[in-house]
């Protein structure tokens, strides 16, 4: 493939990693948990558990024997998909938007409501999610891809 006038090289080698001419990418969101912190607000704040995560988040959750590492990385997630979208914390609700995990799967995300009708508003049609934490921090990746130039999901 030879570049097109007035493509960029970054267009360029995207198109060649991925096949797909007129891809676009909605948004890309990057957030970080301070475990210790998130468990103390939980802690402090009854049910708190309940308004920040879904049945089944809380219940792949308490499957670990510290269940916070895997609860702060699925907040991260939440809030970087309000990132990945433009918007600001209070957008949608936090069940709006749930980690999901198929046995040995990767993780992937399912918007619900109000996250899922402001993600089709933006022209979001596929998600890409990364998680990991240490002891200390969590964090998540998100990428929103949009659709490609023939109007399908990239």
């Amino acid at each position: 493939m030879t570049p097109r006038s007035g493509t960029d090289l970054a267009t360029v080698a995207a198109e060649r990693l991925t096949g797909a001419v007129g891809q676009r990418v909605v948004g890309v969101g990057i957030d970080a948990v301070d475990i210790d912190r998130l468990r103390a607000m939980l802690a402090r704040r009854r049910n708190l558990d309940h308004r920040l995560f879904t049945p089944g988040e809380l219940a792949y959750a308490a499957l670990a024997p510290d269940p916070l590492p895997r609860l702060a990385t699925r907040f991260a997630t939440k809030e970087a998909v309000m990132k990945a979208l433009g918007l600001g914390l209070g957008a949608f609700g936090f069940h709006d938007v749930e980690v999901v995990r198929d046995g040995l799967d990767a993780p992937r995300l399912v918007l619900h409501r109000v996250a899922a009708d402001l993600a089709r508003d933006a022209g979001a049609v596929r998600w890409h999610l990364s998680l990991t934490h240490t002891d200390d921090l969590a964090l998540a990746a998100v990428v929103a891809d949009g659709a490609g130039g023939d109007g399908r999901p990239a």
